[in-house]
């Protein structure tokens, strides 16, 4: 497509995947990025920082909307903001035990997971019908990859449900935090078309820093010395990749990357959207091979590929076949 005097233009479609990998490739990046903090700063209390400034950022934004908030956007603002606190404290909290490589791949697994809570009559959505088939069979097999990849390196199949270590307990936590983020997924289902938008992305972060600051408070209750350590000189942020960090998490992985989704999402298939998001892992694991030298031995690496089959078998394959089914095609390409 070019403009009048000739010159190349962009077409929506192709800016909206375009946007869609950038983001991808900045929240596999965030892994390590995260990880790395996690050494000078508490989990609990970066998650609570990072979703302050989020919410300032919306907040400013979305300034226009506190006169015109309604009862749906608060309730279905605090279903979405609490599940969404969920999978952060879970997800932050592993990944001080766990490396960025694992907690990527099991946090992929809401794919497989958001159709199984589905099949459950009062959280499927109102459009949405029971899962097919693949959706199990993708469940089996990505579940079968995140064993590979939560099972130490020349250890027994026995050794798996024993004590792990803290990698073991990081693996762990981090399928609990794909389970909060699942309950997320759904509860944006439900509020399509019956909550405004903007409205709805605005109450959910606020929601989500109120219950993250109260799980602050209780799972590492701060004292006028940790105020003093933070902001001492050598202190976390005075570090920095610590404030650098919390700045680029709350402002262009949570605030930024959220309204491009939510844009993307308007003008590309969701089928497409899937596909983009099946990379996410795969970023992280190259971010974390280059940052920190994370390699993944054959046992694990094998795992990962099952993680990421799974994840199309459940929920890319199904798509490609409605469509087809409705094109009427011996097939239906995906792509800008």
């Amino acid at each position: 497509m070019t403009t009048g005097a000739g010159s190349p233009k962009i077409s929506r479609n192709a800016m909206a995947h375009l946007s869609m990998l950038a983001v991808v490739m900045l929240w596999g990046a965030m892994f390590v990025v995260i990880k790395e903090a996690l050494a000078e700063i508490a989990p609990q209390w970066f998650n609570a920082i990072r979703m302050a400034i989020a919410f300032a950022c919306l907040a400013l934004v979305y300034r226009r909307q506190w006169r015109q908030l309604t009862r749906e956007g608060w309730l279905f603002g605090a279903a979405a903001g609490g599940s969404l606190a969920i999978g952060y404290v879970f997800q932050t909290q592993g990944l001080v035990y766990t490396t960025a490589t694992n907690s990527a791949f099991i946090t992929a697994l809401v794919v497989v997971i958001v159709p199984i809570l589905a099949t459950i009559p009062g959280m499927r959505p109102p459009d949405h019908g029971t899962p097919e088939w693949t959706a199990w069979a993708g469940a089996l097999v990505a579940l079968l990859g995140v064993a590979l990849l939560m099972l130490p390196a020349h250890a027994r199949w026995t050794s798996l449900f024993q004590a792990g270590g803290q990698e073991g307990l990081g693996n762990l936590l981090t399928l609990v935090c794909a389970v909060g983020f699942s309950l997320y997924v759904i509860a944006l289902a439900h509020a399509a078309g019956r909550a405004n938008f903007e409205q709805l992305i605005l109450l959910q972060i606020g929601f989500a820093m109120v219950f993250l600051t109260i799980g602050a408070l209780i799972m590492e209750p701060p004292s006028a010395s940790t105020l003093v350590h933070l902001l001492a000189p050598g202190g976390p942020l005075r570090q920095p990749l610590v404030p650098l960090s919390l700045l680029v998490a709350g402002v262009l992985a949570t605030a930024v990357a959220f309204g491009v989704q939510t844009w993307a999402q308007q003008a590309i298939p969701a089928a497409n959207i899937a596909v983009i998001l099946t990379l996410e892992p795969v970023f992280a694991w190259l971010t974390a091979f280059v940052a920190l030298k994370e390699k993944l031995e054959l046992r694990r690496g094998v795992g990962a590929i099952l993680v990421l089959f799974g994840i199309v078998t459940a929920e890319i394959l199904p798509r490609w076949r409605r469509r087809r089914r409705q094109n009427g095609t011996g097939g239906a390409a995906l792509g800008i």
